[in-house]
């Protein structure tokens, strides 16, 4: 079974209901709140809300959130994001942290990773604009008029 499947059926004594587990994964994926404020919100003291989500999922709710983050990353990395933007999107304090994290969790540090995947910025820019003079095009052609 793949790691975050649910691996039992919704009637298992001490599962979550699909509902809940739903909206424990919404509010994992989309807010800061920490696991026992959501805990909190589904009803459930922190310890019970653990072994719950891990019933369906087969991780621990941190584990699942932390695995979350990361294929958030990878699709970030995809793009011409900043590697600091992808840590503060993906609600790391820091990209040392990040780094840290995913290089752990994926093998190889984002940028390396990030290389491995063939995202290439400089091809995907037009010849002759550097990733910093883009930057500057775009910031200052927003407010302009067509």
């Amino acid at each position: 079974m793949n790691p975050g499947t649910p691996q039992n059926c919704p009637n298992t004594p001490g599962a979550l209901t699909p509902a809940r587990l739903r909206q424990a994964k919404e509010l994992m994926l989309r807010s800061s709140l920490s696991i026992i404020e959501i805990a909190g919100v589904c009803n459930l003291t922190r310890s019970h809300f653990s072994r719950a989500f891990k019933v369906n999922t087969g991780l621990s709710p941190q584990a699942w959130r932390l695995l979350a983050r990361m294929e958030k990353a990878k699709r970030l990395l995809a793009t011409e994001a900043p590697i600091t933007h992808v840590s503060l999107e993906c609600g790391f304090c820091d990209q040392a942290h990040f780094t840290r994290a995913f290089s752990r969790l994926v093998g190889q540090p984002p940028k390396a990773w990030r290389q491995s995947t063939g995202v290439n910025l400089k091809a995907a820019l037009s010849p002759g604009i550097t990733p910093r003079a883009s930057a500057e095009v775009h910031y200052s052609t927003q407010g302009a008029i067509p």
